[in-house]
């Protein structure tokens, strides 16, 4: 491998987990309550054998969380953008926008060199997804090889990597605010319980990507190769009743649960409540995920397509400290200019 053919990229020196931003998804919750016990002195013995990042535990949505709900008020996950986080804020907002503000001083501010390097936020579906990474990038090249990582450690778990092009749309969920992010997304499990498989599938997930931090940090090259990428497409709603605007049929029997199952067109779509099937009327071949997760009844999403891509991820390396001061940007002063 030449020099030449390896991206160099900064250190990730602060990484944050994140779990609880919906307050009902329980795999993140406890993961993180169990993360923070992690006995002190076996991370100092760990950080003399190799280079850490700095790793910070957040239960995202804390009064979620204590009253057993997605959220109180709204979506925290759809707060983070810059004129939730910026603009003018009433003391009668709703609690998640402030708690986003208060989430993006500890670990932004968006967009800014202060933000934490990496953020990896937990979620569950109930949709069976396996273990999903979904980011706004294909071609976040960090987050990419964590997928690949992932990959070839957990060969017993589905993995897929869904990328939700926001295009000229600005981000606004909660792993945008740091400078590499992810959501870690696995299922199915029920909101506000938590499965034991599901739960330990998430806990190995973590430990693999932060394994891969310090092993980049580390000055490890990682080499290139070809990763499959889900692209979100389009969102389908359940058919409605024109008048009352309730749902009219179920998704059918033959899709539920077929996550990234080619979906045809003509293939059975959903079934309504006097038993009739409704075809897929698409005009090509996407892959269904998402598919009947509970808590998108609200969003009108019944499921999401997806077109599938492969991707050449480059080998990358961290930069070396004199790479990085050459990189800097230089300020001069007047006089100077």
């Amino acid at each position: 491998m030449e020099v030449d053919e390896v991206v160099c990229l900064p250190k990730l020196s602060r990484v944050a987990v994140c779990g609880g931003t919906h307050g009902n998804e329980l795999s993140g919750v406890y993961l993180v309550r169990e993360l923070v016990k992690v006995d002190k002195k076996a991370v100092e013995k760990k950080a003399e054998e190799e280079e850490p990042a700095s790793v910070l535990m957040v239960l995202s949505n804390p009064r979620a969380i204590q009253q057993g709900q997605r959220y109180v008020d709204t979506d925290l996950n759809r707060c983070f953008t810059h004129a939730i986080l910026n603009g003018p804020m009433l003391d009668t907002a709703p609690y998640e926008m402030i708690r986003s503000r208060e989430l993006n001083g500890m670990l932004g501010p968006k967009g800014s060199p202060e933000a934490v390097d990496l953020v990896c936020d937990l979620h569950n579906t109930t949709a069976n997804m396996g273990l999903c990474l979904i980011a706004y990038s294909d071609c976040d090249w960090i987050c990419l090889h964590i997928f690949r990582h992932l990959q070839r450690q957990m060969s017993g778990i589905p993995l897929r990597y869904i990328h939700f092009d926001v295009s000229n749309k600005e981000s606004y969920s909660l792993d945008s605010v740091g400078k590499h992010g992810f959501a870690m997304e696995i299922g199915p499990q029920p909101h506000s319980v938590v499965r034991s498989n599901i739960y330990t599938a998430m806990k190995l997930g973590v430990q693999h990507m932060l394994d891969w931090v310090r092993s980049f940090n580390s000055g490890r090259i990682f080499e290139g190769g070809f990763v499959d990428v889900f692209t979100m497409v389009k969102h389908i709603d359940y058919p409605r009743d024109s008048e009352t605007q309730n749902i009219t049929a179920a998704i059918h029997p033959q899709l539920q649960d077929r996550d990234f199952c080619l979906l045809h067109p003509g293939d059975p779509l959903f079934q309504t409540f006097s038993g009739e099937t409704l075809t897929y009327k698409g005009h090509q071949p996407l892959y269904p995920f998402f598919i009947n997760e509970c808590a998108y009844y609200e969003k009108g999403i019944a499921l999401s397509l997806a077109r599938r891509k492969r991707v050449m991820v480059p080998a990358i390396r961290v930069q070396t400290e004199q790479e990085q001061r050459a990189n800097e940007p230089r300020y001069t002063s007047e006089e100077e200019e």
